[in-house]
Parts: structure tokens; sequence; C-alpha cells
């Protein structure tokens, strides 16, 4: 079972409201709208799943690394080494 599982519908929610936000920013380029009203937008967007992200990260650590980790062995290291890099990609976004 996901880390997520108990969290799914609110950040389905939050996806849904993202993916209108894009949309969004596609129609002010088609209607060519101000630059700097769509890079707000897009700042807006990517900080929305940045935070849906950081969600994700938090819910795999305290769930999915946690049990890895009282397991121990090959899955603890795998867990913690996809975690590391997953907060790798994050930083680097």
């Amino acid at each position: 079972m996901a880390g997520y599982s108990s969290t799914k519908d609110d950040h389905l929610k939050r996806l849904r409201r993202i993916e209108g936000q894009v949309r969004g920013i596609s129609k002010m380029v088609e209607d060519d709208k101000y630059c700097i009203d769509i890079l707000t937008q897009v700042s807006a967007a990517t900080k929305a799943l940045q935070s849906v992200a950081l969600g994700l990260l938090d819910e795999h650590m305290s769930h999915c690394v946690v049990d890895a980790a009282r397991a121990g062995g090959a899955e603890q290291e795998q867990k913690l080494k996809e975690a590391s890099e997953a907060i790798a990609r994050l930083v680097r976004s």
C-alpha cells in the first residue's frame, strides 16, 4: 500500500486544481497576455507542484522508509537511497 493512501483524495484534488492552472496558463499564452502575468502564474503552479511533492515525500519517509528501516537489510538501503535521490531531485528543481 502506498504511504499516501490516506491522503490520496487530497492529492488528487490538488493535482486537478494545478491541472486547471496549467490550462489557464496555456490560454494566457494563446491570448497573448502580458509576459509577467504568465510568469507569475507559472511560478504559482510550480509552487503548488512542489507542495504536492513535499507532501508525498513526507508521507514516503514516514511510511515506506520507516517500514523499510524496521525490516533492515537491502530493502532499508534501497528505500533510503530512493529517498535521498528524490530529495536531491527536488532541491535541484
